[in-house]
């Protein structure tokens, strides 16, 4: 490997770092704990200010449940496969179908059926944009002041700094694709108000 694109191995680790734990949606401080490397060293790593060592990433990789060279960005070896990893997060399964943890990312999400998920959903909002595509089941989105449901074959497109919140109302588990990063592509939507709700069979 060449000293440049060494170096840019090296730069690009605390970035690969943050976007990882802000996915898995894990903070310093429980990251501190599981690895028992200390705060500052873990901000300092993700800034780009602290050289990765392999005493370091071999105990965050463990944490984050992913390979080594995931940290690194280690240059493809001609396998264009996705080692897929699937993951749990706030009761849904992830499965991860992308590697680059710079840019968009890509996973198979199933939600289960929400007991609650005709109740008002408390929306949240974040720097970023998500695309979603149905499977099978629904998926209750709650956009700002609006209501959808959207069902197989239906696809939902928005800025996830508007407020926002997911519910499945069954009857069975929903099971979407799901696209993040901090732009995105404009994909035509396609979802019915959920005043307008299909009757129940």
């Amino acid at each position: 490997m060449a000293d440049d694109d060494f170096t840019d191995v090296l730069t690009g680790v605390g970035p690969r770092l943050k976007d990882l734990r802000r996915e898995r949606g894990t903070t310093l401080t429980q990251l501190s704990e599981r690895t028992g490397i200390s705060l500052s060293t873990l901000s300092r790593l993700e800034a780009g200010q602290r050289k990765p060592t392999l005493e370091l990433l071999l105990p965050l990789a463990k944490a984050h449940g992913v390979q080594l060279d995931d940290l690194v960005g280690a240059p493809a070896t001609g396998d264009p496969r996705v080692h897929m990893r699937p993951f749990r997060r706030h009761g849904q399964t992830f499965v991860p179908l992308t590697r680059n943890l710079g840019g968009l990312q890509a996973y198979k999400q199933i939600r289960p059926v929400d007991p609650d998920a005709d109740r008002p959903l408390a929306q949240r909002v974040h720097e970023g944009y998500e695309w979603l595509y149905m499977l099978s089941g629904r998926l209750r989105l709650a956009l700002g002041p609006h209501d959808f449901v959207i069902g197989p074959g239906e696809a939902v497109e928005f800025d996830t700094r508007v407020p926002h919140a997911f519910a499945n109302p069954g009857p069975e588990p929903a099971e979407f694709l799901g696209i993040f990063g901090p732009q995105g592509e404009q994909i035509h939507v396609k979802a019915r108000s959920a005043q307008r709700r299909d009757p129940a069979p």
